[in-house]
Parts: structure tokens; C-alpha cells; sequence
């Protein structure tokens, strides 16, 4: 069972930069993809990026390219989630996941079966 923990979210103005953390326990971290997604009241939970078990296959949603970085540290048991240029359309509520799915599954909600409890996100002035 993997327990995961985001962290880093806060307030920030347009343009600013934010970096989430999301830490791993209770699993073999390096076996997992790892995703992130967000979520704003009455919407669908988004896909914003996700990353391979040695981090070396990265894919992002399309709303985000260019600007949001995925990254890990195996050593940690940690992903990252690096925003910068932030829109106050990327204002949510993240969420980190984990994933022993193959890549075609990593962009969907379904192929992730570990959850954090999510970290808000405003981006306002």
C-alpha cells in the first residue's frame, strides 16, 4: 500500500512559480509511475503530468507544456511537480498519484491507484 503527500502549495501572482513535492511511503517508490492531476469544484479531475519509475519518459497535458516540469528523486521517494508562468487558470487543488500501469494509462484517472490528498494551488493578484 503507497501513501502519498503533497506539499508546496500556496498563493502566487500571475507569472510566478511554484514547485510542488509529493512524498511516497509504504511502497517501492522506484516501481511506480507517478502522475499528477488537478481538480477545480465541478470540474473534472485533470491530467497534468505524469512520469515513468526511472524518469525517463516524462508526458504532460496540453494546457501545461512548456511551463510545468515532472521530475523525481528515487533516493527521496519523492516527485515533483515544477510550475512556472502560472495562470490563474492553473488555480486547483493537485493532486499527486501513483501508478503500476503502463504508459498508455498514464494520462487517465483510472490507471492510477494510489492518491495523495491533494494541495491548493491559487494564482491570483
Amino acid at each position: 500500500q503507497v501513501q502519498l503527500a503533497e506539499s508546496g502549495g500556496g498563493l502566487v501572482q500571475p507569472g510566478g512559480s511554484l514547485r510542488l513535492s509529493c512524498a511516497a511511503s509504504g511502497g517501492t517508490f522506484s516501481s511506480y509511475a507517478m502522475g499528477w492531476f488537478r481538480q477545480v469544484p465541478g470540474k473534472e479531475r485533470e491530467f497534468v503530468a505524469a512520469i515513468s519509475w526511472a524518469g525517463t519518459i516524462t508526458i504532460y497535458g496540453d494546457s501545461v507544456k512548456g511551463r510545468f516540469t515532472i521530475s523525481r528523486d528515487n533516493s527521496k521517494n519523492t516527485a515533483y511537480l515544477q510550475m512556472n508562468s502560472l495562470k490563474p487558470e492553473d488555480t486547483a487543488l493537485y493532486y499527486c498519484a501513483a501508478s503500476s500501469q503502463g504508459r498508455g494509462m498514464w494520462s487517465v484517472r483510472g490507471g492510477y491507484a494510489w492518491w495523495g490528498q491533494g494541495t491548493q494551488v491559487t494564482v491570483s493578484s
